[in-house]
């Protein structure tokens, strides 16, 4: 336990001693990570409206007054039944103009203005969800057959499939984006931990001359990678989490769309992202160390000691 505690120990003077190169590295894997990990969370995001919207009311029809521009009483419940019997329909609902105008009230409850309108103006309509939102244009072309019942119909199904398409270039944007940017990532730490070697290279040449071994030499380094790995995810994923709930109250005010993200989604993938800082910080340390600290084919240590030796 004290030689793990002498190495912790060695991988924190590591740090201070490199604090300069230290910072710009944890700099840079905090840009790398950040940037991922808020392509995560936009993804997530236009993944949940994306479910919201398909799981929610997808065509609205609103109906001509029944008993007046030659719509029959009845109508509106014969096309109701009518529409119900459809296979692309899941479920359809009836709002009469009672209900449109409860609607209306509610929607402008805070711009006391509007709710001067006639509640005769406000048409009947049906709420259609859909069993597939691909099948929307079919319903749209049977509803448009009804025109002397149906005034006019709206569909979100486009909005959705651009959602929809969003979220999947969205998915190749994060995975192309954890691809460079962990890479890039590792790289950085590999050249931190050079430079550390480098400018250490004469302590590094005694270690070897009163017989350190080559682990001895390479575990602070690899602790030293690793910390800078943990920062550095550690900071991104604190930033995008705390952008993530200013993001969330102003989404409180904005009812068409979903701004917050759960909880357990920061949780689940935080913990993964400083995962990967610490393997990142590692791997950066091992392609680091294995330019200075390498086995010849004869067994003999090739390091900074024999470098420094074989000119005497």
């Amino acid at each position: 336990m004290s030689r793990f505690t002498l190495l912790v120990r060695e991988a924190l003077i590591n740090l201070r001693r490199n604090l300069l190169v230290v910072v710009g590295a944890v700099l840079a894997i905090f840009i790398s990570l950040a940037l991922a990990f808020a392509a995560l969370v936009l993804n997530e995001l236009v993944r949940t409206n994306t479910l919201a919207w398909q799981d929610g009311v997808h065509i609205i029809a609103f109906l001509w007054d029944e008993g007046a521009d030659g719509v029959p009483l009845g109508a509106h419940a014969a096309l109701v039944g009518e529409v119900d019997t459809w296979s692309e329909v899941e479920r359809v609902e009836y709002m009469d103009k009672a209900g449109a105008y409860a609607e209306f009230l509610e929607i402008f409850a805070d711009r006391p203005g509007y709710g001067d309108i006639d509640p005769s103006l406000l048409p009947a309509s049906i709420r259609i969800e859909l069993n597939d939102i691909s099948l929307y244009r079919d319903v749209m072309l049977r509803l448009a057959g009804q025109g002397q019942i149906v005034r006019e119909a709206q569909s979100f199904g486009e909005q959705i499939e651009q959602l929809d398409s969003l979220s999947q270039v969205l998915n190749l944007l994060f995975l192309g984006l954890a691809l460079v940017l962990g890479t890039s990532a590792v790289v950085l730490i590999a050249n931190t931990i050079r430079m550390a070697i480098y400018a250490r290279r004469d302590e590094v040449a005694i270690m070897k001359l009163v017989g350190a071994s080559n682990w001895y030499i390479r575990v602070p380094f690899l602790l030293e990678g690793m910390i800078e790995g943990l920062i550095g995810a550690g900071l991104a994923v604190l930033t995008i989490w705390v952008a993530s709930r200013n993001l969330r109250t102003i989404g409180e005010t904005i009812r068409i769309v979903t701004l917050s993200v759960p909880d357990q989604f920061f949780l689940r993938w935080g913990i993964l992202f400083l995962m990967f800082g610490a393997a990142a910080g590692v791997l950066g340390s091992v392609l680091g160390l294995s330019r200075y600290l390498r086995d010849d084919e004869g067994g003999r240590p090739v390091t900074t000691a024999r470098r420094v030796l074989e000119p005497l």
